[in-house]
């Protein structure tokens, strides 16, 4: 366990450890086996989910001896050779094991390269190592191809773990990149790959459509919100632990004022805490200040996405507030809020879409963000008409 976190109630905003991870049986058994079994698995669910998390308890589940797990963080990737940089990088220093020597254990796949490895001197901290991969160094094909050359050599299965995997989406002629990855991956014996991110509807494209090089690439898992009930265990549990106290009506609250969404459950749950003194009872009074603390924190934030919108973009979310989720198209609707022609429809949605502010679950539009939406309907329309 994280020592950082085990003094912490509540975590959010990282990866959180078993103390502070709740439910997920299911979904934790079903990873857990297809990287046991060399199952493709493609992770999705809505932002702060836990999908990290529960990627990351997994790979500490796995048996050593048979399987090892490598996690690449895509984020930073801009380019093609960002991400083989990455990638590399990820495979080179979590597949070699500390009795072994770094630099020579990097040399020895990634020959034609002077890598340059950087240890700090304190306990658990993490090597970074730099290889500078170039057009001219290394084709693609030996990069992606490195999982299974270290895995034949050590004799065990590697499962690669790729997080914010959308960021191909951006990369230049991206088409291209993403044929290049599967017609290498898929005939890998002793590779298999978890690919998640936190982007829900550009992970649905790049992997539910048939036209993509990435369709049925592996098995689809779908996040769910974690039971109130679970939740619920786990918010008395840690209030206890603290000798705070809250009820089950008042924690089954808490949940639904951010409509069970994990990372803000967590910081909710924090904030709460925080007030109580040992021994007291959290009340409803509490709850709205912790509320109030939570909304207070994120206003600079919401505010400066709403003032990046146009009017028509604004006119978009007003619909979506005023119940409206698939209609947009229809005349009545488009002139009560001014959305313009039909054809601007399609582009609000795909701007509030690259913007995080909304999803889609087949036709139907909707808030993605809880308590931006919670933000909204008791702040940011309110500033709206005091302007």
């Amino acid at each position: 366990m994280d020592k950082n976190q085990e003094k912490r109630s509540f975590v959010f905003g990282v990866a959180v450890d078993d103390y502070n991870f709740t439910d997920r049986e299911q979904e934790t058994h079903q990873l857990c086996r297809n990287f046991e079994e060399g199952i493709n698995t493609i992770l999705i669910s809505q932002r702060r989910w836990g999908k990290t998390s529960l990627v990351k308890k997994v790979m500490r589940m796995v048996d050593v001896e048979k399987v090892l797990v490598v996690y690449v963080d895509m984020f930073p990737c801009r380019t093609e050779y960002d991400f083989y940089n990455a990638f590399a990088a990820a495979l080179l220093v979590q597949t070699a094991s500390k009795k072994e020597l770094w630099m020579e254990s990097a040399r020895e796949f990634v020959a034609r390269l002077v890598p340059r490895i950087s240890i700090s001197p304190e306990p658990n901290s993490e090597i970074s190592l730099s290889l500078g991969i170039t057009p001219s160094t290394y084709k693609p094909e030996e990069i992606l191809g490195l999982p299974e050359i270290i895995a034949e050599k050590k004799g065990k299965r590697i499962v690669v773990c790729i997080d914010e995997f959308q960021q191909i989406g951006e990369f230049a002629d991206s088409l291209s990149v993403q044929k290049r990855l599967r017609s290498v991956w898929q005939h890998q014996q002793r590779t298999n790959y978890c690919l998640f991110g936190s982007k829900k509807h550009l992970m649905t494209s790049l992997f539910g459509l048939r036209s993509k090089p990435f369709y049925q690439f592996g098995q689809m898992m779908y996040l769910s919100k974690i039971p109130i009930e679970a939740w619920v265990h786990y918010i008395q549990s840690h209030f206890n632990e603290r000798n705070r106290h809250i009820s089950r009506e008042l924690a089954t609250k808490l949940c639904m004022a951010v409509e069970q969404q994990s990372s803000y459950v967590q910081q909710l749950a924090s904030l709460l805490i925080g007030i109580l003194s040992p021994g007291e009872d959290a009340t409803e009074q509490h709850l709205r200040m912790a509320l109030d603390s939570l909304l207070d924190a994120s206003t600079p934030l919401f505010k400066q996405q709403i003032a990046m919108l146009t009017g028509y973009q604004m006119n978009f979310l007003r619909a979506i507030f005023d119940g409206h989720s698939s209609d947009f198209g229809e005349r009545e609707v488009r002139e009560r809020f001014n959305l313009g022609s039909p054809s601007n429809i399609p582009r609000l949605k795909s701007a509030l879409l690259e913007r995080d502010l909304i999803e889609l679950d087949g036709r139907n539009v909707f808030i993605s963000d809880p308590l931006f939406k919670r933000w909204m309907e008791e702040r940011g329309w309110a500033d709206e008409s005091d302007e």
